[in-house]
């Protein structure tokens, strides 16, 4: 914990702060502090909720000379919490959240507090998207700081490969454009390498033709058929288009009746009867119990996982990726649901192909570009009492699964109590990199509450 800043240094700061300070005796105070995960408790001595890149500077200046604990909260998803600080300074984007679109040039600009859901409301007037998260909650900035898995990545690339330019205020209290004609050593940082070499006040982002209509939805069988399903999406998911995208996920029914499922969750995002006919396949295998596949629109695909992620629930999540769904990884993940303490927790393969995959691992931070999966256990709850036994099962099962994962870790999921070494998993063969580039624009480490880079 760091010393909390005095009154009249606070006051000073008021005198040209522009949007709002909150201290802990503030109203508004305890709910500003608060995050996507209710597991994360921790009190910053001072909110700078900013309305500009002003005042961004100004929060940063501040904590850089008091010797302040700093943090970052953009959408405030970050599993691990690392958008909170327990008695330093956390600046709080949450009111910066405007996306400008030139759908003549086909990019949008979006401030450094917006959701996913906000950018796509803007982006879809014109029929225009580019690859961001699942949960329209999700904030812009994170996930496309960290990679940026979804569903049009296939086609598109991930959100690092859409990502154009960014405005960054850096440890020195600077704003900095990156593109690739200015600073281009820090945009390639930024494709993946999280909020280690700043705050991102804007990011833009190359668009796409996308909907407004697509083919997506969720199909769900009974769980006792889950190894048939988790069978057949392994051999669907070896020669899918880039249009389709497919996740794979055991679940209890969302309705409250506890009814365990294994369904897959998809988007195929080009023509409408390209996109009929390459569900087909999944909509006529075996006999689900739900299925809501068919034309949506892409605004509401992006929302069709909002009810599973509700703000304050319990989370604790460990993830890696998979080269392969063997026999054994498939029966090892059946046994493990089996045994799950939690109706609300989501056992989630996510599949990389396409697009996503043409990139070299060194282009950009992000490393991780072969075909294969990601293995999420997003473990939720709403007791607290009930953290321990959550916790645990979520670390058996994580433990369980390792023969059968990769080196490589999704630094997105990574959480509170991963340590260093799952952070250089997360960057490989551009760590090294990233400890140099960490070096030349935050050599002190200010920005250390992320998945942090120490420089080198």
């Amino acid at each position: 914990m760091t010393t909390a800043p005095d009154a009249p240094a606070i006051d000073e700061l008021q005198g040209t702060f522009a949007g709002q300070l909150l201290r802990p005796e503030d109203e508004g105070y305890e709910e500003a502090r608060q995050i996507q995960n209710g597991m994360i408790d921790k009190r910053p001595a001072l909110i700078a909720r900013c309305l500009g890149v002003a005042d961004i500077i100004d929060a940063v200046n501040f904590a850089r000379d008091k010797g302040l604990e700093l943090s970052v909260r953009g959408g405030g998803h970050n599993i691990g919490g690392k958008a909170l600080t327990d008695g330093g300074v956390m600046i709080d984007l949450s009111w910066m959240r405007g996306v400008q679109v030139d759908p003549a040039a086909r990019t949008a600009r979006a401030h450094g507090g917006a959701t996913w859901g906000e950018f796509n409301r803007e982006t879809q007037i014109h029929g225009l998207a580019t690859t961001g998260g699942v949960v329209s909650s999700t904030g812009v900035a994170g996930l496309t700081l960290g990679g940026g898995l979804g569903w049009l990545m296939g086609k598109y690339g991930m959100a690092v490969d859409n990502l154009i330019a960014a405005e960054v205020v850096t440890a020195d209290g600077s704003v900095v454009r990156a593109s690739e004609s200015e600073n281009a050593d820090l945009l390639w940082g930024l494709r993946g390498g999280g909020g280690n070499f700043g705050v991102a006040a804007s990011l833009e982002y190359r668009l796409h033709e996308v909907g407004p209509t697509v083919t997506s939805g969720l199909i769900a069988h009974p769980a006792d058929q889950a190894k048939r399903v988790l069978g057949f999406y392994r051999e669907l998911t070896s020669s899918l288009p880039d249009e389709l995208t497919v996740f794979c996920a055991l679940l209890h029914a969302p309705d409250g009746s506890g009814v365990p499922l294994a369904a897959m969750i998809l988007c195929h995002c080009g023509p409408m009867d390209e996109g009929e006919r390459a569900v087909r396949p999944i909509k006529e295998f075996g006999s689900p119990v739900l299925d809501v596949v068919g034309p949506m629109s892409y605004d509401a695909t992006n929302r069709m996982l909002d009810a599973g992620s509700p703000k304050g629930a319990l989370n604790y999540w460990k993830s890696s990726y998979l080269d392969e769904l063997s026999d054994g990884a498939i029966d090892t993940l059946i046994e493990q649901f089996s045994t799950v303490p939690s109706q609300t927790t989501l056992m989630l393969i996510e599949h990389i192909h396409g697009a996503a995959t043409r990139v070299g691992e060194t282009d950009t931070a992000f490393p991780h570009r072969g075909e294969g999966y990601n293995a999420l256990f997003a473990s939720q709850w709403q007791d607290p009492s009930e953290t321990e036994r959550n916790v645990a099962w979520t670390r058996e099962t994580y433990s369980a699964m390792e023969q059968y994962m990769s080196a490589g870790r999704y630094v997105n999921y990574l959480g509170e109590d991963e340590g260093e070494d799952p952070v250089a998993a997360a960057y490989g063969p551009n760590y090294e990199r990233l400890r140099e580039l960490k070096a030349k624009y935050d050599p002190d480490n200010l920005f250390r509450m992320n998945q942090n880079v120490r420089p080198k």
